[in-house]
C-alpha cells in the first residue's frame, strides 16, 4: 500500500538530572565564576534546590564524584576545594563554540559573498565560460554536457572549449588575527555583566582557529590601565580588575604580536565598552575617566594610523550605546580604514564570526 501512516505523537520524557544535563550547567556556570568551580557547584546546588534538577536515583554527590572519575575535577589541595582540569577548560572552549557557531550556522546570514572570484580552494556559487590555465578540476561536468546538447543537439554528441563551463572558487589565505579585549572597570558596571561574554567569544574563536582553521593563528591581549598577551590556558579565568582603558597599549602590544607574523593577512579584533582613558608615561598613569581626553584620544588615533600604514585593519566591537563614545569609535575606525560594529552583547559572537571568516578569505582572478 502507497502512501503515509500518521499516528498519535506521544513525547519522550527526557529523564531530569544526568551526568550531561548538569555538565552543561556547571561548564555554563564556570565562565560566570571565572574558573572557580567550588563557586560555580555551590551556585548549581542553589539550582537543585529551587528546580530539582536532580532526582533521587542521581544526586549532587553523585554528580561531583563522577566529575572527578571523568577528570573534570580535581582536589585543590592548597585550598581544601575543587580545581577544573585541561579538559574541563577543553570542554568550556568546545561548549562556547557550539553555543555561538550553531546560531550562526542557523540564521544563515549569507555574508560572505565577495564581488570577484578566481582559483582557489572553496567552490562559490558563481559560473562562467571557461578559459585557458583553468584547472580542471574546476569544470562543471554536468553542466558543461548540458551547453553541449543545448549548442550542438543530441544526435551526435559533440563538446567544444566554448561549451565547458568552470565554478569559481575562493582562494583562503592565511589569516594571523590579535582578539583584544577590554578588562577595565566599566566592563561589569551599571548591573551589566560584559566580561563573559566577550571571554565566551575568546574561546570559542580560539576553538574554531584551533581545529578548523589550525594553520591560522591567534594571540589574545587584555588591556586595563597596561596590555599584556594571554594564553587560551588563562581565559576561563579571565576577570575585570579595577583598571582604566589603555587602548593604546593593547594597540602597541597587538601591533608587535602581528609584526612576528609571517602571514599575509593580518588583523585586530577589539572588544570594548568604552573610551580610552589611560595611557603609560614612563612609570606613571595618567588617567582622566572624564569625557574624551584629548592627550589620549589622540595619541590614541595616531596607533591607530600606524595600522593602516602597517596594513593592519582593526574591527572595533562597541558593546556600549552612548552616542558620544560611538563618534569616537567613527572617527577611530576612519582613521583605520577598518570597520566597527555596535554589537549587543547577545550578538557579539555572532558578528565577530561572521567577520573573521569574512576577512579570511581573498579572492583571485
Amino acid at each position: 500500500m502507497r502512501g503515509f501512516g500518521f499516528s498519535k505523537f506521544i513525547p519522550r520524557e527526557i529523564p531530569k538530572g544526568g551526568f550531561d544535563e548538569l555538565l552543561k550547567l556547571f561548564l555554563e556556570l564556570l565562565n560566570y565564576t571565572s574558573g572557580d568551580a567550588g563557586e560555580a557547584l555551590s551556585w548549581l546546588n542553589e539550582l537543585d534546590k529551587q528546580y530539582n534538577i536532580t532526582n533521587d536515583e542521581y544526586g549532587m554527590g553523585d554528580f561531583i564524584d563522577e566529575l572527578k572519575q571523568k577528570r573534570y575535577l580535581t582536589d585543590d589541595n592548597d585550598n581544601g576545594g575543587f580545581a577544573i582540569t585541561a579538559k574541563t577548560e577543553q570542554s568550556i572552549r568546545q561548549s562556547s563554540l557550539e553555543e555561538i557557531f550553531g546560531k550562526l550556522k542557523k540564521s544563515g546570514k549569507g555574508n560572505h559573498r565577495t564581488p570577484q572570484s578566481g582559483q582557489g580552494d572553496e567552490k562559490n556559487a558563481e559560473r562562467r565560460e571557461f578559459e585557458f590555465g583553468d584547472s580542471l578540476d574546476q569544470i562543471d561536468v554536468t553542466q558543461s554536457i548540458h551547453n553541449a546538447q543545448v549548442n550542438h543537439g543530441i544526435g551526435d554528441f559533440i563538446m567544444t572549449e566554448r561549451d565547458l563551463e568552470v565554478e569559481e572558487m575562493d582562494y583562503k589565505t592565511l589569516t594571523s588575527t590579535v582578539l583584544m579585549i577590554d578588562i577595565s572597570h566599566s566592563m561589569i558596571l551599571y548591573g551589566e555583566d560584559r566580561i563573559t561574554p566577550a571571554k565566551k567569544v575568546a574561546m570559542a574563536l580560539a576553538e574554531l582557529i584551533r581545529t578548523k582553521y589550525p594553520k591560522d593563528t591567534l594571540d589574545i591581549v587584555v588591556f586595563g590601565n597596561d596590555a599584556w598577551p594571554i594564553t587560551l590556558k588563562d581565559l576561563p579565568y579571565l576577570q575585570v580588575g579595577p583598571y582604566h582603558t589603555n587602548t593604546y597599549a593593547g594597540l602597541e602590544l597587538a601591533t608587535d604580536l602581528l609584526r612576528r607574523r609571517k602571514t599575509h593577512n593580518k588583523q585586530i579584533f577589539m572588544i570594548t565598552d568604552g573610551k580610552p582613558t589611560c595611557l603609560k608615561e614612563g612609570t606613571r598613569y595618567y588617567k582622566n575617566s572624564i569625557g574624551l581626553d584629548r592627550k589620549v584620544v589622540n595619541k590614541t588615533l595616531n596607533m591607530a594610523a600606524q595600522c593602516k600604514r602597517l596594513k593592519i585593519p582593526i574591527t572595533t566591537f562597541m558593546i556600549a550605546k552612548d552616542p558620544y563614545l560611538q563618534q569616537f569609535v567613527r572617527k577611530f575606525t576612519e582613521t583605520n580604514g577598518g570597520k566597527a560594529f555596535y554589537s549587543s552583547l547577545n550578538g557579539l559572537g555572532e558578528y565577530i564570526f561572521e567577520d573573521y571568516i569574512k576577512n579570511r578569505r581573498r579572492t583571485v582572478r
